[in-house]
Parts: structure tokens; C-alpha cells; sequence
């Protein structure tokens, strides 16, 4: 099988990164980020986990944070 036909799965082996790893982590949460958080703390009744200036990094964080109380 050439190269051109195998499954790409090497590029896809270490894709999970630790937020705090990102090069964009310290930029400011991206809208669906925002959204999303928001709709899982309001499902969490976690209306604290949401809040204004979040950095993508602690977004990511705190949805996969009420991602596992959720059991989602």
C-alpha cells in the first residue's frame, strides 16, 4: 500500500494537548467556547463555572471540567 493510501492516523495520535500547552492558551475565549461553557454551567447549575475574559485555556478547562460532572 503506498503512502498516499494508508489511513492518516499518525497525525492524530497526539492531538489532546494540555490547555496550559497551547500557543494560543492565553488568547481570549472564542465565541463557541463562550457558548458552550454557558450552556453547560446553566445544565450544571454551575453558574459560577461562566464568566466574561476567560482565556481559551481556562475555558477549556472548566468544559471539561462540567463536561465529566455532567457525565458528558
Amino acid at each position: 500500500m503506498s503512502d498516499r493510501n494508508k489511513p492518516k492516523t499518525e497525525a492524530w495520535a497526539n492531538v489532546e494537548k494540555d490547555p496550559e500547552d497551547w500557543v494560543s492558551g492565553d488568547d481570549p475565549t472564542t465565541p463557541a467556547q463562550a457558548s458552550y461553557l454557558k450552556t453547560l454551567a446553566e445544565q450544571a447549575d454551575d453558574p459560577d463555572a461562566y464568566a466574561d475574559g476567560l482565556s481559551k485555556a481556562e475555558a477549556s478547562k472548566r468544559i471539561d471540567a462540567l463536561r465529566e460532572k455532567l457525565g458528558l
